[in-house]
């Protein structure tokens, strides 16, 4: 069938999440998706099912999941025969896809700069990890360096008095990978109405920056930061955690008026806390944030978390558990949404995880097989006049 992106001919020539996941994102919809890899080892995200902070299944469930929907071509882009191939492949495609620091980029003559002329109608799709300017031009970094780090994020969720967290895997690469598809989608847009092609740029760090937003915009507004740290160390009682009898944690971030809070103490029987002169208003709580934070603790240690959500849930009062990741594979509202589906084919991966975005009249391709290292090779050259005795020759040198 015809998918929404059939026709388009994307490059990824990129590595590891971020970028990979924009192109893969293309590929869900029915673009024609050219991996490019450096012969050998090949993507770094290959590998990432089984470093130690990832869970080993066996399986290389991480490449699956962002590798899919993809050809594979193995390319030595330091030799001039591959790069011939990548500039022919340049030459034909709709989009290029890199996030090569600028450092390999001018080395190899793919800058922007250097592949419009040989396709001024190409979307060029740059994701680096602190902008296109500035003295960070040149830095290197992943998402944990450059989104979680870099941008405050790191910094700001912790709890007080403890050291800055460690983010997981790929927790800024996913969002910037949509990030980086709205900008492909929307430089298409531009060139279905104009015919002119255009490069698109975001970052890690930008990302990260619009991920703490909501604290960081006020920095720009001059708001008090010293006073917003010195009130994060007292958290308010509704921005706390609490421990059930079954060592869950809930959460009651949105009972934040005096009807719901007043619904929450009647499903915990906890009326007579209003009593207390301390409690008795909004007020005298947040004045007596930590004394009424325990009150509510030793409450919530009487019942187990099921218990409890379904106390909640008879009022309807918007307290929620804190999920495990390990539920994920039996949430029936991650299924019925189809936020993680089965695979098209047997990849040796039950479920793979989908990215966020859904459009009810646009179809996605099944999720396919990532590619083996190199497999489309010989078949992509072959579609750029490559003769089988010049494939040959370029495979003998390890070129292709």
């Amino acid at each position: 069938m015809d998918y929404l992106f059939s026709g388009l001919n994307v490059i990824d020539c990129a590595t590891v999440i971020a970028a990979p996941a924009a192109a893969m994102m293309l590929g869900d919809y029915g673009a024609d998706v050219i991996k490019i890899e450096q012969p050998g080892e090949g993507d770094m995200l290959r590998l990432l099912s089984r470093i130690p902070t990832t869970p080993n299944s066996g399986e290389d469930w991480f490449w699956q999941m962002d590798g899919r929907n993809k050809r594979g071509i193995a390319l030595d882009l330091k030799q001039p025969e591959g790069m011939e191939v990548l500039r022919k492949l340049v030459a034909e495609c709709d989009v290029f896809i890199t996030n090569q620091p600028y450092s390999v980029r001018e080395s190899l003559g793919i800058c922007y700069e250097d592949l419009k002329p040989l396709n001024e109608k190409m979307i060029y799709a740059s994701l680096t990890a602190y902008g296109e300017q500035g003295p960070e031009r040149y830095r290197k970094g992943f998402d944990q360096l450059a989104y979680w780090a870099r941008s405050g994020l790191m910094d700001l969720m912790r709890e007080p008095g403890t050291v800055p967290a460690q983010g997981l895997p790929g927790m800024g690469d996913h969002p910037t990978g949509v990030a980086l598809y709205a900008g492909i989608v929307t430089a298409l847009l531009h060139r279905e109405r104009t015919g002119e092609g255009g490069m698109v740029q975001t970052s890690l760090l930008a990302n990260g920056l619009w991920s703490a937003s909501g604290i960081a915009q006020g920095v720009l507004a001059g708001g008090d930061m010293p006073a917003y740290r010195k009130n994060s160390l007292e958290k308010p009682f509704h921005f706390r955690v609490y421990r059930a009898a079954d060592d869950r944690f809930l959460q009651f971030n949105m009972v934040r008026n005096e009807e719901l809070l007043s619904l929450a103490l009647t499903a915990m029987d906890a009326l007579h806390l209003l009593a207390d002169e301390r409690f008795n208003s909004l007020e005298a709580m947040t004045e007596n944030t930590t004394a009424f934070s325990e009150e509510l603790q030793t409450i919530i240690s009487t019942k187990t978390s099921d218990e409890w959500m379904a106390k909640f849930a008879e009022l309807d009062v918007p307290v929620n558990r804190v999920a495990l990741v390990e539920e994920t594979a039996h949430d029936e509202q991650i299924i019925a949404n189809r936020m993680a589906e089965p695979p098209e084919e047997d990849i040796g991966v039950p479920l793979i995880v989908n990215h966020p975005i859904q459009v009810s009249s646009v179809p996605k391709v099944g999720h396919r097989r990532a590619p083996d290292l190199g497999e489309h090779g010989a078949d992509i050259a072959r579609e750029l006049g490559y003769s089988d005795e010049e494939i040959a020759e370029l495979q003998r040198k390890n070129i292709l």
